[in-house]
């Protein structure tokens, strides 16, 4: 069973072991393996805070009882009347389960409640996976690409993906 729900205040932790967990497996490879394994450090602390921000919308899906995924969103500051997903990550465990399609229904159906138009989002080019998973839920490529820098100086390439809501 996949319930799909609202993070809470007390879901910080479980939502940095997503988010780090998926993380070291689709994007440390690109990275040094010492800046890698900061990154994956600080992904797992980094979700109390942005839960006690509110001002976007972070979606939990739960498993059989187990949170295993996540959505993070709210409006685009770069695209008028459209949203970004600024994070979807389900934990490598999960892949393949079904729960990032249920959680990317859920998230996309909130955002059509909130009146956006359109969802973007930014993923890595050489990240096969996560494009194969966006494509299938209906996003396409925008046409548009750029550099992005994790911190480490080396910046990569991501490419925009787009859909209506």
């Amino acid at each position: 069973m996949i319930d799909i729900r609202h993070a809470e205040p007390a879901d910080g932790d479980v939502l940095g072991e997503i988010h780090a967990a998926a993380w070291e497996v689709a994007y440390a490879p690109f990275f040094e393996p010492e800046f890698a394994a900061a990154a994956v450090r600080d992904r797992r602390t980094r979700w109390h805070a942005r839960l006690a921000g509110g001002e976007e919308t972070i979606l939990l899906a739960v498993l059989d009882g187990r949170p295993v995924a996540l959505s993070f969103s709210g409006p685009s500051a770069a695209r008028r009347g459209f949203a970004e997903i600024h994070g979807f990550y389900a934990h490598p465990d999960s892949w393949g389960g079904g729960a990032a399609a249920v959680l990317m229904s859920r998230t996309l159906r909130h955002l059509r409640a909130d009146g956006f138009a359109g969802v973007h989002l930014w993923t890595l080019r050489d990240t096969p996976q996560s494009r194969r998973f966006y494509t299938k839920s209906g996003f396409t490529e925008s046409g548009t690409a750029r550099a992005f820098d994790f911190g480490d100086g080396t910046p990569l390439e991501q490419v925009e993906y787009e859909r209506s809501v």
